[in-house]
């Protein structure tokens, strides 16, 4: 059992160190920059958002405010197209 706790920390601190080695690569930015490249287009083609889990998080917690939000943004692009 200790053989397999400790593997398992080695493993995940040989992960960690290895991930920020290879951000700073230029392999590293290409493919963090492919990444975001899918993230983008599942967006725009399903509209499923992959990257923004902090906005659907609070938007659930409180709807109200949510809601809110939602009715001022509009009645400001409202306003800005009178203009």
């Amino acid at each position: 059992m200790w053989l397999w706790i400790l593997s398992n920390i080695a493993g995940s601190l040989l992960g960690a160190a290895t991930t920020s080695w290879i951000s700073n690569t230029r392999a590293g930015k290409w493919m963090h920059e492919k990444c975001l490249d899918l993230c983008w287009e599942v967006n725009e083609k399903y509209g499923i958002d992959l990257l923004d889990k902090e906005e659907i998080s609070w938007k659930t917690k409180y709807p109200t405010a949510a809601s809110q939000l939602f009715d001022l943004e509009q009645r400001v692009s409202k306003l800005e197209n009178k203009k």
